[in-house]
């Protein structure tokens, strides 16, 4: 579902959660207030309080949506290992818009002194999350591979590349940035 879409059809909740995932993947988290969500869907800021008593709270499940976002997006493939990587770029660039958009957990790192613990290990589980992931991927491609660290470390390099590439492409507003960073990053997995 579509932010737009969500906002024309969804709940309150699921508007308002619409909203502060755009809001931080465009914006980050610490660009935005309750008021300009409550603005955006169009609801008085006390309203938001109903659904989310502090903006940690709201933040905690925007990031706990992406993780099951992820989890789905990965179920509903049946794919080579090879292809599950490729897939896992292409969501990057598309789905979360190189260029003009942020991963959420991505964007939610620069306030990471200033947020709470809840919404830390929020992010840190949608990483992990795709760190796991990304092993399991690398591990079916390499098998050669002697230990498990060893893939793990690979599969941190990867997100952490992806993220910068997302990082690097919000800068310039340049799609190819991401593609170039993500070129480079092809020729350096084996296989």
């Amino acid at each position: 579902m579509t932010n737009a879409t969500a906002l024309a059809t969804g709940s309150t909740r699921e508007q308002i959660l619409a909203v502060a995932r755009g809001f931080i993947e465009t914006r980050s988290y610490l660009g935005f207030s309750f008021q300009d969500v409550a603005d955006a869907v169009g609801v008085r800021k006390a309203s938001l309080y109903h659904h989310f008593p502090t903006k940690e709270a709201l933040g905690v499940a925007v990031i706990r949506g992406a993780t099951q976002g992820f989890k789905d997006w990965d179920a509903a493939r049946t794919r080579e290992p090879k292809d599950a990587l490729e897939s896992y770029f292409r969501m990057y660039r598309n789905t979360l818009r190189a260029g003009s958009g942020m991963c959420p957990a991505g964007a939610v790192a620069p306030g990471w002194g200033v947020i709470n613990d809840e919404l830390r290990l929020a992010v840190q589980e949608l990483r992990n999350t795709q760190v796991t992931w990304l092993t399991g991927v690398l591990g079916a491609l390499m098998p050669e591979r002697k230990t498990g660290a060893s893939v793990a470390s690979l599969a941190a390099y990867v997100f952490s590349v992806c993220q910068g590439a997302l990082l690097s492409a919000r800068m310039t507003g340049r799609v190819d940035d991401f593609d170039e960073a993500i070129a480079q990053l092809r020729s350096s997995l084996p296989g």
